[in-house]
C-alpha cells in the first residue's frame, strides 16, 4: 500500500510541474519578455546596418511575433475541433 501512495505522490508532483510549464508557455510575462528581446535585437541590427528610424522599424518584427502568439490559441482550437 505504501508503494502505491508513493507512486501517486510522484504522479501528482509531476502533474504540478507540467501545469507550471504549461502556464509559463502561455504567460504574458514570457510573451512580453520575448517581445522586448525581439525589439532590442531588431533595433540594434537595423541601427547597425544604417536603417532609417531603426527604433520605429524594429516594431514590425515585434508586432509580428505578438500577433502570431495571439492568433495561435484560436488556430489551436480550430485544429482541435477539426480533429474530433
Amino acid at each position: 500500500m505504501n508503494e502505491i501512495q508513493e507512486k501517486i505522490e510522484t504522479i501528482e508532483e509531476r502533474n504540478k510541474r507540467v501545469e507550471l510549464d504549461k502556464a509559463w508557455e502561455t504567460s504574458f510575462v514570457r510573451r512580453g519578455f520575448i517581445a522586448c528581446v525581439t525589439y532590442l535585437i531588431a533595433m540594434w541590427f537595423m541601427w547597425s546596418i544604417g536603417v532609417d528610424d531603426a527604433y520605429l522599424n524594429a516594431l514590425v518584427p515585434t508586432g509580428g511575433y505578438l500577433l502570431s502568439t495571439l492568433s495561435l490559441p484560436f488556430i489551436k482550437n480550430l485544429w482541435i475541433k477539426n480533429k474530433r
